[in-house]
């Protein structure tokens, strides 16, 4: 029997598609393996959205070359964006690579691999699926232990913002019916499933199949109802990335009126300075920005927000990016993911040039960690004695004696639990004790029964109280 091993680069929905491509190998008689010695078919699932994921892909390809060499009959397979970037030309380049497929082809894997043991050669499959778009979906493990689960909702973008590669790797917008999601939905809810992230490019851009979009209303709120409604079992549902043109008011009385969704939203920014969401193609404006962020804001006690930042874009200038800084204390996020500015190929923005010398964008980004882990040390410092909810998703990597989970509002919390328990899945409630830079540690505030980790008993363990 032979076994694969997958190796993810990138983004959530990276890490959506390597589930799916192991649930497509398993489909074809593969199971998996421990590591990349022991496996007949290693996966490397791609993310071009910055160059670091190029050089990643370099680094690990490189790094098997010998195993390569050693083991001709291994197969190496290069999946997902970088491949649809590069197309054919990367069997070139790296010559021991021999099965290259496009993010819309993980199902035709194991048929790939076949024709290329039998003939030998090199294949690579690199093609959209714009007249029939076809959507992996997800199933819950057997063992019941996914307590979390991605669902893809549309695929693709018709956004085209200048920096971005996506709409060359994804292709443009496609979107599943409502049916179709909220079948999937209550599969892996019925499977043990306890919280559900939506994916899409634009996840709110969603609308049905066939209907024009509306930037003026929302259809993804109308989805978020409906799941809420007919899958009454699912603890949380999150979503992402959605874009700001798309945070309606719709959408942010969900937020407000729906139980089953975070107090939290991860809205990418870009930038703070009008020239440069101009030059970014961003369609909005930064008062726009902050007005859709002080409703969502306001729809909760508590909201909070995290962010996407690009510094040293082309022309960014100094006030460009005091304008940048000027918005994140403004908002006040909780959590922010700051990048340098990388030419992408196959982008608009290679034809501003990159005029921004690399040591001030270096510069630029260092002065801008400082303002947004500032900000988010001040935020998890300022929960310590609260209480909270918080939904376990497994044991820390760390400490054995602890479980990491996500409060309502997607903190990171680390949460001690007795020897032995098996916590995955359990709300608890617990008192914050401690903020670390980017997490919280805390204690359960009640007695609570676990299963054993191998689920053959039962122990009731009396836990401390922490005052607040």
């Amino acid at each position: 029997m032979k076994r694969f091993y997958v190796h993810t680069f990138g983004c959530q929905m990276n890490q959506h598609d390597s589930r799916r491509i192991e649930e497509v190998l398993e489909g074809g008689g593969y199971v998996a393996a421990d590591g990349t010695e022991d496996a007949d078919v290693i996966v490397f699932n791609t993310c071009s959205v910055r160059d670091k994921a190029e050089h990643k892909l370099n680094s690990a390809v490189g790094m098997l070359q010998p195993l390569k060499l050693a083991k001709p009959d291994l197969t190496l397979v290069v999946a997902g964006c970088m491949a649809q970037q590069e197309g054919p030309a990367l069997l070139k380049r790296i010559p021991y690579v021999d099965v290259l497929i496009g993010p819309d082809n993980i199902a035709e894997l194991p048929t790939l691999i076949d024709d290329k043991e039998q003939s030998g050669t090199s294949v690579a499959r690199t093609v959209f699926d714009l007249e029939d778009p076809r959507f992996l979906q997800a199933t819950a493990r057997a063992d019941g232990n996914d307590v979390t689960a991605f669902v893809t909702v549309m695929k693709g973008c018709d956004e085209r913002c200048s920096f971005c590669i996506v709409p060359y790797t994804r292709g443009s917008e496609r979107y599943r019916s409502a049916d179709d999601i909220v079948n999937e939905v209550k599969r892996l809810v019925e499977g043990g499933v306890r919280e559900i992230t939506l994916l899409g490019q634009t996840v709110n851009s969603w609308h049905e199949p066939g209907d024009e979009a509306d930037d003026d209303s929302s259809r993804f709120a109308l989805l978020l109802r409906r799941i809420a409604r007919d899958v009454p079992r699912l603890r949380r549902l999150r979503y992402t990335s959605p874009h700001p043109r798309h945070v309606t008011p719709e959408l942010v009385a969900a937020h407000a009126e729906l139980d089953v969704l975070p107090w939290h939203m991860h809205l990418p920014v870009q930038s703070g300075s009008d020239a440069m969401l101009k030059r970014m193609i961003r369609r909005y404006r930064r008062d726009t920005y902050i007005e859709r962020a002080r409703a969502l804001q306001t729809s909760r006690p508590g909201f909070t927000l995290a962010t996407d930042i690009i510094v040293g874009f082309p022309g960014e200038t100094d006030e460009d990016f005091e304008q940048t800084l000027s918005l994140v204390r403004e908002v006040g996020f909780s959590a922010a993911f700051a990048f340098k500015y990388s030419p992408r190929p196959h982008t608009p923005a290679l034809k501003l040039g990159d005029s921004v010398p690399e040591t001030l964008k270096e510069e630029r980004l260092a002065r801008l960690f400082e303002v947004t882990e500032e900000l988010q040390f001040a935020h998890l410092r300022s929960l310590v004695g609260e209480k909270t909810v918080v939904l376990l998703e497994g044991p820390s990597k760390s400490n054995p004696l602890r479980y990491t989970g996500r409060s309502h509002r997607h903190e990171l919390v680390h949460v001690d639990v007795p020897a032995g328990a098996d916590a995955r899945g359990a709300e608890v409630e617990v008192t914050i004790t401690h903020a670390n830079k980017h997490s919280l540690l805390a204690q359960m505030t009640e007695d609570v029964t676990f299963p054993t980790l191998k689920k053959a008993s039962q122990a009731r363990i009396r836990l401390p109280v922490v005052a607040q």
